[in-house]
């Protein structure tokens, strides 16, 4: 890491920047983070709480942060350094429930300051390691209207009749056609909690979606294909255009501004400046070979024995491949949730 550009981490608006002095690691290469040197009561003052209530209690001040089960050992540290650390630098005490029972983080002490800057320094080491967990959800739209299946199958038995010899194309590479949908974002809802949350947020969606369709179907055309890389003999991923048949960029805005809700409410992190519309047709994860050791689970490879494809032939006889027109209801919004189990295969 670069000392002079540290990472910088967003919460609720805020920017904190993540100096760390001195990385460890746990016994399965889990990283933990030693908070530095003890700081000055002056410093800790600085630090200010805007995400939870402190309240004063008899015997000081107490807050209580929600925090996933699956995030306590980062806040822990080994053998329970960085919690020790914590309390050390903050002059507080942090009670974290047992290892895999979701409940909440109780931050005492007698300063109110002080609960200010531990609550402050335990949100930085949340955000911070949330990033480095996988996946579990994503938003999508679906493409699964029986007239683009059709198209799709058609697509499937073309490629594989004409482009069966290039390097890579087989017929596990081809995505379901049960499956086939518009990634909208990614998310890691790391409990119960979380997804509850994020399908509150969706509902809150419905009155821009239903403002910028006018409250009516978007006519989508799924046409032409492309693929994610910059070399056509070389390709993981090859997928087909979606846009409204209109011309409009209807799709375009509601896809962007679902993205931008869920970064509001710290639910995804942005990565891009606007949301690549793509229906995922083929993508070597979904490769089975029966040669490879099963450790990531049926018909999954983990990423250094990825295989990719040569698209050259197939790009250029169906570059323009038009997989089909369909209506796309924009009330089922409220559906557009997917499982980490269709996630994992997109």
């Amino acid at each position: 890491m670069d000392i002079l550009r540290p990472p910088l981490i967003n919460i609720n608006g805020r920017i904190y920047r993540r100096n760390i002095t001195q990385e460890q690691h746990y016994q399965e290469d889990e990283e933990f983070i030693c908070m530095g040197p003890p700081e000055s009561e002056e410093l800790a003052a600085d630090e200010t709480c805007d995400t939870y209530s402190i309240e004063q209690t008899d015997k000081g001040y107490r807050c209580a942060i929600e925090v996933p089960s699956v995030l306590y050992k980062y806040i822990i540290g080994k053998k329970g350094e960085t919690r020790r650390r914590l309390e050390y630098d903050t002059k507080t005490s942090i009670n974290i429930p047992k290892q895999g029972v979701e409940g909440q983080i109780v931050i005492t002490g007698s300063h109110k300051a002080a609960v200010s800057s531990a609550v402050t320094r335990i949100e930085v080491l949340v955000e911070s390691f949330r990033r480095k967990q996988p996946f579990t959800h994503f938003l999508s739209f679906p493409l699964n209207d029986p007239k683009i299946q059709e198209g799709f199958l058609r697509f499937k038995d073309e490629v594989l009749r004409h482009s069966s010899q290039d390097h890579g194309v087989e017929e596990s590479i081809f995505q379901n056609p049960a499956k086939l949908h518009l990634t909208i974002g990614t998310l890691s809802l790391l409990n119960e909690m979380e997804v509850r949350k994020a399908c509150e947020t969706l509902r809150e969606c419905q009155n821009f979606i239903r403002d910028i369709s006018d409250g009516k179907p978007l006519q989508l055309k799924v046409s032409g294909i492309e693929y994610m890389n910059d070399d056509p003999a070389m390709v993981d991923i090859l997928y087909a255009k979606v846009r409204v048949k209109d011309g409009s960029d209807k799709l375009q805005v509601i896809a962007d501004r679902l993205v931008e809700h869920f970064v509001s409410v710290g639910l995804m992190v942005k990565e891009w400046d606007r949301v690549k519309l793509h229906g995922t047709v083929m993508n070597t994860l979904f490769r089975k070979d029966s040669t490879v050791e099963d450790t990531a689970g049926p018909g999954k490879q983990t990423m250094s024995e990825r295989e990719a494809f040569d698209a050259r032939n197939i790009l250029k006889k169906f570059g323009a491949y038009c997989f089909g027109e369909f209506e796309l209801n924009t009330a089922v919004v409220e559906h557009i949730i997917r499982s980490s189990l269709i996630m994992a295969e997109e």
